[in-house]
């Protein structure tokens, strides 16, 4: 998950606030205060900000939106928690863990704020579960549904409680609507599309954000080119499934992404580009030899295949069986043969026996691949296969999770030492947080906040983080690779 609090957390570590040092402070905000008989009246003073932002990438640019309007209007951005004079926070409903997640955080927050603070609470939880949230937290003040984040300021400014949620399950930023970045400023994620037009049957997303709904290639691009003139590095092309991007206007295949992208390479600028997140029958010829072309675009697929046996991947309503991943992962081991793959797979999905998971255990091993999220199947009402037969007990995928992570932990630690003595550029992003001595970054095949890192142990030659040095790796750890960087 990540988290927004004008500090990013996500991962292992907190990355820097945005700079809000130029941000406009000339409009006083309004204020709830609490009177005798515990009702809430308003007046014109304190206008601090601070935001929690759960969930995906998609939800993190939607609360760098909000945030910008919210700036844009004269509201100051606080790192504090107990300084707010207003909190949001944008819920996260993809899964049971994500929905007690924001549950939790709603309960911390209302006992952690003082006692005037407006607390605003949108995002997914909210589209779906609001009067759940409202009838365990009456406190809220506001809610905001997913499809509505352009009312924040409306919802900041209310004199009373009160909701907007209407049908608009999903959010894409169009126009000059301003966005204020949370990350680092080196990198930024780009959000192409929202909803899905798949149907996977362990999956809630299509009831949760709605149909595919593709931005416009014009707006893309603009706000491309307005990341790379704020000085942005790398750029993360992110959608529920990027490989569906333009589908719903006509497109097939992948010729509106490989149009879209390859106007972005046109642009005569250094920059990364990282694409999150493509399916096995998405990864065509056509989009293979576009990665070759351009070093600007990294060699990191993440390409969820959630299970490699075909009885279970026609089970989940996958579009692909074994003999298509293992062909696609084999083209990609070929055709780039630095390319770094990243998957996630499902245990415990109904019906899986034990021959299905050994399996999965087996296929991990033969074909490693660099890094791989490892879930238990939550069963989540709305999806088709919450009423599948042959649900498995809780205890059975908890045992057989622990014992693929093992597996990947393993498999992975023998993997990661083929880039021992390889020369990679890497972009050094700052100290390490246990010590001054070290610092940490990452190299093309790492994505941040859910890949590892390079641990630098010699950073004599930085002159300057957020930039990209040439670092010789001299050694892994579980997760991580190990470096100094060179001279020049």
């Amino acid at each position: 998950m990540n988290k927004l609090k004008l500090k990013m957390v996500g991962g292992h570590e907190t990355k820097e606030s945005a700079d809000t040092a130029n941000a406009p402070n000339n409009t006083v905000a309004p204020l709830n205060q609490i009177k005798d008989d515990g009702s809430i009246a308003f007046d014109r003073r304190g206008n601090k900000i601070y935001f929690v932002s759960l969930g995906c990438p998609r939800n993190l640019v939607d609360s760098e939106v909000m945030l910008g309007i919210l700036l844009r209007a004269g509201y100051e951005a606080t790192p504090k928690l107990e300084d707010a004079d207003y909190i949001v926070i944008n819920t996260c409903g993809f899964l049971e863990v994500s929905r007690q997640e924001s549950m939790d955080s709603v309960e911390e927050t209302l006992k952690a704020r003082k006692k005037t603070a407006k607390l605003i609470v949108t995002g997914c939880m909210v589209q779906t579960h609001s009067k759940e949230m409202q009838t365990r937290f009456p406190a809220i003040d506001y809610m905001l549904g997913s499809g509505d984040i352009e009312g924040i300021l409306n919802a900041v400014e209310s004199t009373q409680k009160g909701e907007m949620i209407t049908n608009a399950r999903s959010y894409l930023e169009a126009g000059e609507v301003p966005r204020q970045l949370s990350t680092p400023k080196h990198y930024a994620y780009l959000k192409i599309a929202e909803g899905c037009r798949k149907r996977c049957a362990y999956c809630v997303i299509p009831l949760i954000k709605g149909p595919l709904k593709s931005k416009p290639k014009e707006q893309i691009l603009k706000e491309f080119n307005t990341l790379l003139e704020q000085g942005v590095q790398e750029v993360i092309l992110i959608a529920q499934d990027l490989g569906d991007y333009g589908k719903d206007t006509g497109s097939r295949k992948l010729t509106a992404l490989i149009d879209l992208i390859q106007s972005m390479l046109s642009v005569k600028k250094q920059f990364w580009l990282r694409l999150l997140y493509l399916y096995p029958d998405e990864i065509t010829d056509d989009l293979v030899a576009l990665i070759k072309s351009d070093p600007r675009i990294c060699p990191y697929l993440d390409m969820p295949i959630q299970h490699i046996n075909n009885q279970m991947l026609k089970s989940m309503h996958r579009a692909t069986s074994r003999e298509d991943i293992i062909s696609t992962i084999t083209k990609l081991r070929k055709e780039l043969p630095n390319i770094v793959i990243r998957t996630s797979l499902i245990t415990g999905f109904p019906g899986e026996t034990e021959e299905h998971f050994k399996e999965m255990g087996d296929f991990i091993q033969k074909y490693p691949l660099d890094n791989i999220g490892i879930f238990k199947f939550s069963r989540e009402p709305g999806s088709y296969a919450y009423d599948l037969p042959d649900q498995i007990p809780e205890e059975i995928k908890e045992s057989r999770h622990r014992h693929l992570m093992k597996l990947q932990k393993k498999t992975l630690k023998d993997f990661n030492r083929k880039w021992i003595g390889q020369r990679l550029p890497v972009i050094v992003e700052g100290y390490h947080p246990e010590s001054k001595l070290l610092m940490v970054g990452r190299h093309f095949g790492q994505c941040p906040d859910i890949d590892g890192q390079v641990i630098i142990n010699d950073g004599r030659f930085v002159t300057a983080f957020g930039q990209i040095f040439t670092v010789e790796i001299t050694d892994t750890t579980d997760y991580d690779l190990i470096g100094r960087v060179l001279k020049n």
